[in-house]
């Protein structure tokens, strides 16, 4: 690790640099993925990084990865092969490569991946991406490959740069929370991310400010359990996600604020209050749920009941009539049995969501699920999980449908998938297509609601808009 020497086939890195080099990042996952790869482009910036389309054109491909999915770790390897293709094939031209992995699975098996992949150059855990200039210069310089999957002492919020590219489309993801203390029997988040931690409300701010001076006009705020927020308030006092959220409306005047995931256990009076007092908080929240037998929530270690689940849901509804919800929904869990799978399908028709992501149950190794035996049998799994899905699709249409006719402030983010078009989202973060100018993302415009597609709305643009 102390070798002088270069590592073959990595480029040497220089503090600063007039030449440009390629950055190609693979995001797999959740929407802190999508964050952190972004702020992982900001750390390399100074180096002489910039973003390309392709793996084959970049200078260094970081893959950041999820643990949560089925096989993720087989997918890694899998796509690991293809870019252990395109480093060679840039060898062979002369061109060097450095080809690193990061997030949740390079967490919980970095020496697994420098073993059966060798040619990976860094390996790193999503709380040390703030050191990715000097992980660079060391796998330039070492013998072997540079892993870093600790949980550092210092916050890595502390040590980004101030100055975060925009991001196009006027929205933007902003992590306030990170870790879990809920340790669910099937979840490996808090292996990977570590022990919940919340950032200083100031830098948040400073954050959020720096973004709205750059033309977002909604932020979504992150964090494994982000309603479980509680950061230092610039004035001393700990801060809740409800403050957090009146301070940003207020004083910062963000036209637009969601935040996702959630956690029943941590929807505190406050933050219903806010749901009811903010017009920029939007009326969707995803609060996940995973089961409705309270048997298996016991044994998922949920700390919530399904009635707990269903009067929170009331209380969040009176607060706001016309808010739509979103949840997870894992089936099959150890020693679930037919009449547990029915209570689920029971809470499902009676709460009725907007939106939900449903999953079979997947071992995860360290998990208490994963030894707790009564492993429920693959074809059941997959005839509940059929059954399930298509009651959600039948509850997605209804929500979908019952927006036609409808007038809706849409924030344009991007193009549509036809020429001509432009893309964004309701304030009930349903897609809509509209037929319009590119001069529109970035922007809100009321959109009169005419068509439900199978994911999506289409419709046609009002006079009456917000160009500003």
């Amino acid at each position: 690790m102390n070798s002088l020497s270069p590592r073959p086939g990595v480029a040497t890195p220089q503090a600063s640099t007039s030449s440009t080099r390629g950055l190609h990042v693979i995001t797999w996952g959740c929407q802190m993925n999508v964050y952190d790869s972004e702020r992982m482009s900001d750390v390399l910036r100074p180096l002489g990084y910039r973003a390309v389309s392709t793996p084959d054109a970049a200078d260094m491909i970081i893959l950041n990865t999820c643990h949560i999915r089925d096989r993720a770790a087989e997918k890694v390897f899998s796509e690991l092969g293809r870019l252990r293709k395109v480093k060679e094939a840039r060898a062979e031209q002369g061109a060097a490569t450095v080809l690193a992995v990061a997030g949740c699975v390079a967490q919980a098996e970095g020496k697994e991946i420098l073993a059966r992949a060798p040619y990976v150059d860094i390996v790193l855990g999503p709380q040390t991406y703030h050191r990715l200039p000097e992980m660079v210069a060391r796998a330039a310089r070492a013998a072997g490959a540079v892993i870093e999957t600790d949980f550092p002492v210092e916050q890595k919020f502390d040590f980004l740069p101030a100055d975060r590219a925009a991001p196009a489309g006027g929205s933007a993801f902003l992590t306030i929370q990170e870790g879990c203390d809920k340790f669910c029997s099937f979840c490996v988040v808090p292996y990977t991310r570590g022990a919940e931690s919340s950032r200083p409300a100031q830098a948040v701010l400073d954050e959020a400010r720096r973004l709205v001076a750059g033309g977002v006009r909604e932020i979504t705020l992150l964090g494994q359990n982000v309603n479980a927020y509680h950061g230092e308030g610039p004035d001393g006092r700990t801060w809740g996600l409800a403050r957090l959220a009146r301070v940003l409306a207020g004083e910062l005047g963000i036209e637009r604020i969601r935040y996702t995931t959630s956690h029943p256990r941590d929807m505190e009076d406050d933050l219903i209050a806010a749901h009811r007092d903010l017009p920029q908080l939007m009326p969707f929240l995803h609060l996940p749920v995973q089961s409705g037998s309270d048997r298996v929530l016991a044994a998922m270690n949920r700390g919530h009941t399904a009635d707990d689940y269903r009067t929170l849901v009331a209380r969040l509804r009176e607060a706001r009539p016309d808010l739509a919800l979103s949840s997870d929904f894992i089936v099959g869990h150890p020693g679930e049995t037919d009449a547990d799978f029915a209570d689920t399908m029971r809470l499902i028709d009676e709460i009725g969501f907007a939106q939900a992501y449903s999953f079979k149950y997947s071992s995860r190794p360290g998990t208490p699920a994963a030894g707790a035996g009564m492993h429920v049998p693959e074809d059941v799994k997959d005839a509940r999980l059929q059954e399930l899905q298509a009651m959600l699709r039948v509850q997605q249409d209804a929500f979908n449908d019952a927006t036609i006719g409808q007038v809706v402030p849409v924030l344009f983010t991007g193009r549509g998938r036809k020429p001509g078009q432009v893309s964004g989202k309701s304030p009930w973060l349903q897609a809509v297509s509209v037929e319009g100018p590119d001069s529109l993302i970035g922007q809100i415009a009321n959109v009169d609601i005419r068509h439900r597609y199978t994911n999506s709305l289409g419709g046609i643009l009002t006079e009456e808009t917000d160009r500003a």
